[in-house]
């Protein structure tokens, strides 16, 4: 519809959308996330949830016992490899459409504790994240920008067409192999379809 036509009945009280946008609408306002936390940023993100901050702002202050109840994942603190397969496991059983925010520098790259032998240098290396909040350990402010950013692809996803998300696509994966215990790493050391090491050109 044109845009000063929806502009000039809305003054009148005739307000028009789409079945895209009322379905976003509802998907974006009511994102709830998982109870669950590895360190220090777990900290932050139950600060963000408190009265200061108000997550409840963004319809998301019912943090769910249960990641069959939940559909946003927040990653937040060290994942070490011991961790990892339970990390994958508890996304597994979260329902479509789900989302993953990996929150801090250790959940992103290792963190401080990068060269440590037992810590996993991403969770994207296992899992399909949608925001990445950097800082060690990144304030509550930054969770909740990373909540509106997640709120704006939420909101741009299309129901059809090449451009509709994953949880449309009959042929994409749900759920992602759980790691095993391996004797000197996980089995795999990364999931293949989601991650590739970086290609570095070394200048002779």
């Amino acid at each position: 519809m044109d845009e000063a036509l929806k502009s000039e009945l809305s003054k009148q009280g005739v307000f028009t959308t789409t079945l895209e946008d009322v379905y976003n609408w509802g998907r974006r306002n009511s994102v709830w996330p998982l109870s669950f936390g590895l360190a220090c940023c777990a900290i932050e993100m139950i600060a963000a949830s408190m009265a200061r901050w108000d997550l409840a702002r963004f319809g998301a202050e019912v943090f769910r016992p249960s990641p069959r109840q939940a559909d946003l994942m927040i990653v937040a603190g060290t994942v070490t490899k011991k961790m990892a397969p339970q990390v994958v496991r508890l996304y597994n059983q979260m329902p479509e459409p789900k989302y993953v925010i990996a929150m801090g520098a250790c959940a992103i790259s290792g963190g401080p504790f990068k060269q440590g032998y037992n810590v996993l240098k991403g969770i994207d290396r296992y899992l399909p994240v949608d925001v990445h909040i950097p800082g060690c350990p990144p304030r509550p402010e930054a969770l909740l920008h990373a909540f509106m950013t997640l709120q704006r692809k939420i909101d741009g996803q299309k129901l059809t067409g090449p451009l509709r998300p994953r949880h449309l696509v009959a042929e994409a994966p749900s759920e992602f192999p759980v790691p095993q215990y391996g004797g000197h790493d996980l089995v795999p050391p990364n999931n293949p379809a989601l991650w590739h090491a970086p290609v570095v050109a070394r200048k002779d």
